[in-house]
């Protein structure tokens, strides 16, 4: 069973978001995957399984779990495990298309070397702040809005750099699949973010393909615009090229592979 580390929106061997990507030829328990995650220790592990007879006309299915729990929808994990398809697994290839829980993901190559996603949009609107996340911040925001995730809007990118989380406070929220967003106008980009989970094992995700799926909606709004730079100002760093094409939201970034490895035979016995 091979496993591959791609990191994601970077071009830095120790930059970007790494996923794990673990292609399957059938679907394990539901415990093993996990628990496999868990042992893998990032942000996310996706596993594909390929869909050769599916009527959707996808190549495969993709599921995305935290150490903690599975998720509906994860960007950076698409991006890397795209990334072993188009460049390990079927390297002739140009584009994949991926069933999943949210919808058909469609991720193609591009002339620059990136890799593009087809991604759902999700507006947020305007939400009130719960109190244990009001409390966790030592900044409060200008705005507030919802979609899965919070978005929480600050006046400039210095006071989203600044902004620290008190974990006492912030975990006594579960948001389930959500997270919480902060974002503001960027120095060098259109936009910054960042990306904090509360009640989870990694409390900032270094850089998060899916939030932008909100981000760039509102922004959209903010501006006019339909195509922004962006950046997520982790310790990591990640970059993103994003266009908002109806209620579809285009990301683009590169990935690089870290490491290639292959799974004990007792480890993979688990399943």
């Amino acid at each position: 069973m091979q496993c591959f580390r791609i990191h994601a929106f970077t071009q830095d061997p120790f930059g970007g978001n790494p996923a794990c990507v673990i292609p399957l030829d059938h679907w394990p328990k539901d415990e093993w995957m996990l628990r496999m995650a868990q042992e893998m220790a990032v942000a996310e592990t996706a596993y594909i399984v390929p869909t050769p007879e599916a009527g959707d006309g996808s190549d495969y299915h993709l599921r995305w779990f935290t150490p903690d729990i599975e998720m509906d929808l994860c960007g950076h994990a698409t991006l890397a495990s795209a990334h072993a398809v188009l460049h390990h697994l079927k390297p002739d290839a140009t584009t994949v298309r991926f069933s999943s829980a949210s919808g058909p993901l469609t991720v193609r190559k591009t002339g620059d070397g990136r890799l593009e996603m087809d991604l759902p949009s999700r507006p947020p609107t305007p939400a009130p702040l719960p109190d244990a996340i009001a409390n966790a911040l030592n900044h409060a925001p200008t705005e507030v809005l919802k979609a899965r995730d919070y978005v929480l809007v600050y006046p400039d990118q210095a006071t989203v750099d600044a902004i620290r989380i008190d974990r006492t406070e912030f975990d006594q929220i579960n948001l389930g699949h959500g997270g919480v967003i902060v974002t503001a106008p960027g120095d060098s980009a259109d936009f910054v973010s960042r990306f904090f989970t509360p009640q989870a094992t990694i409390l900032e995700d270094p850089v998060t393909g899916s939030a932008h799926c909100s981000l760039v909606p509102y922004w959209n709004t903010r501006t006019g615009k339909t195509e922004f730079t962006a950046e997520q100002r982790s310790a990591r760093r990640g970059h993103l090229h994003c266009t908002l094409s109806g209620d579809r939201i285009l990301v683009r970034g590169h990935a690089l592979t870290f490491l290639k490895s292959t799974l004990a035979q007792k480890t993979s016995a688990l399943g």
